[in-house]
């Protein structure tokens, strides 16, 4: 893999987790909100709240799922890149020795 390459896909990587972290302090501030309801009880806020933190929590999920995808992606381009090879099968790889001789 060239070092364009590379630091595009680490730049994307970089992305995402900002995108989870963003999306755990949202479900961290719906947290603080649905305390502060046990105080100042209001019906329609806390049913709300507790969508958005269903469906914050929801997108921590895909977005995790997402940044772990594209991990494995990576390291695999990566891997590929190091050692010409990896895309072979494993037998394929000792024909190719057995050949050689």
């Amino acid at each position: 893999m060239d070092q364009a390459k590379y630091d595009e896909m680490e730049k994307m990587l970089h992305k995402l987790e900002d995108i989870k972290n963003s999306q755990e302090s949202i479900i961290d501030k719906i947290n603080h909100v649905i305390t502060d309801l046990f105080q100042h009880p209001d019906k329609d806020l806390e049913k709300a709240m507790e969508v958005a933190h269903q469906k914050a929590s929801d997108n921590v999920d895909k977005i995790s799922e997402a940044v772990e995808a594209y991990e494995i992606k990576f390291n695999k381009a990566l891997l590929k890149s190091k050692n010409p090879f990896s895309s072979l099968e494993p037998y394929g790889f000792f024909l190719i020795l057995a050949n050689a001789n």
